[in-house]
């Protein structure tokens, strides 16, 4: 399968790149560029050609690594996010535990979940660091001085990178990437989590 296919197969390739992570949650049974890139972000991961072309090496890695897609997935309506326990990092203290793998952030304190939003990362070329940090600013209405973009209630935590609010990522989803920053598209839940936040908190970023 390549740019320009169509049919039932591309449509469980995308459901099937949706459950750990790499495909938006609305499959369209179009083989587009959103696919293509998909697919290669996956193939670069597990050191394949990065040809954004499926062939049989690359399904075949895939089909290891998921589950037959429901009825559900198939139309965009539930996206499966692989289960699994809290980073160990995560059980101490107050942590901001984001998953790279769930796309979640998990707002924790003495391993209890508080709440959990959406998340977005960078790109390849502008990736989110993983590892164990503190928020070290917090700055409500903060604009990059880099992009020229806004970044409501940015939390930094390593460098220039922050966990803030993304207009784009409310609007665009997954087909989208930050410069390197954890993005939320739930304007509610992160002002209420910017709220609680306080310096020093730790961050804990992994897959």
């Amino acid at each position: 399968m390549r740019q320009g296919a169509k049919g039932d197969r591309v449509r469980e390739l995308q459901a099937r790149l949706a459950q750990i992570g790499w495909f938006d949650d609305t499959p369209t049974g179009f083989y587009g560029p959103v696919t293509a890139t998909a697919v290669k972000g996956f193939q670069t991961k597990r050191g394949l050609p990065a040809t954004g072309a499926t062939d049989a090496v690359t399904w075949q890695r895939l089909l290891g690594m998921t589950t037959k897609p429901t009825r559900d997935e198939l139309l965009g309506r539930a996206v499966r996010k692989p289960a699994g326990k809290p980073d160990p990092r995560c059980m101490k203290g107050r942590v901001l535990c984001i998953s790279k793998t769930t796309r979640t952030l998990s707002w924790m304190n003495d391993g209890k979940v508080l709440s959990t939003m959406d998340v977005r990362f960078g790109s390849q070329y502008t990736p989110t660091r993983e590892g164990v940090f503190d928020v070290y600013w917090k700055s409500r209405d903060h604009v990059s001085t880099l992009y020229d973009t806004p970044m409501p209630y940015a939390m930094f935590f390593s460098g220039g990178q922050a966990v803030h609010y993304s207009a784009d990522f409310a609007a665009r989803g997954y087909n989208g990437a930050s410069h390197g920053c954890v993005n939320v598209r739930d304007k509610g839940k992160i002002a209420a989590l910017f709220d609680q936040v306080r310096n020093g908190d730790k961050v804990v970023i992994y897959w």
